[in-house]
């Protein structure tokens, strides 16, 4: 990790969803876990990925930032675009990918496909697109689970409970989801 561990400090809070860790420097942000059931969880995924960062109170500005997340996940429109995130470690191509799903107002989605067109890629692009989401640092900051397939189906989400989480997320933000085609049984 490039990121001076020495000058970081981390956190816990809950949320509607469980205990978000957050990591910060003197930059921003550097590093979020959302999907945590419990604060010991939380801490204990910010030791594994930043064992040198310090847990400590808040910063006004991080302590903005938990209240921000918390009101978008209990069903609050809220725009998280302006939390500074320290992106000094991410590759460009992911930061542009990033900086494009921040674009997306809450209740919105955009495909990966569209993220891709509007980095000015070509489209083929697109799964480059989701893998810079599945690296994503930065949940619900930078809301991965804004970016769907083609045609609004949810698409893939590496965060734990996959796309049913990802599916609840939009619907606590009130997108229009597309329900996956049903399956043919086994006698239809």
């Amino acid at each position: 990790m490039f990121v001076m561990e020495m000058w970081l400090r981390s956190a816990v809070a809950p949320t509607p969803l469980g205990a978000i860790g957050v990591v910060w420097g003197e930059r921003g942000i550097v590093h979020t876990w959302l999907h945590a059931a419990t604060p010991d969880q939380a801490r204990a995924q910010v030791r594994r990925t930043f064992p040198g960062a310090v847990e400590s109170t808040p910063s006004a500005e991080v302590a903005a930032a938990l209240d921000e997340i918390s009101a978008l996940l209990e069903g609050e429109a809220r725009d998280l675009g302006r939390i500074a995130l320290d992106m000094t470690v991410v590759p460009e191509f992911d930061r542009r990918v990033y900086e494009a799903a921040r674009s997306i107002p809450p209740g919105s989605t955009m495909t990966y496909g569209e993220i891709a067109g509007a980095l000015g890629e070509e489209p083929m692009r697109a799964r480059d697109v989701g893998v810079a989401l599945a690296r994503n640092p930065f949940a619900p900051i930078v809301p991965c689970h804004r970016v769907v397939a083609a045609g609004g189906k949810l698409g893939g989400y590496s965060a734990p409970g996959g796309t049913a989480t990802k599916r609840h997320l939009l619907e606590i933000e009130g997108a229009a989801i597309v329900a996956p085609p049903m399956q043919p049984g086994l006698f239809d």
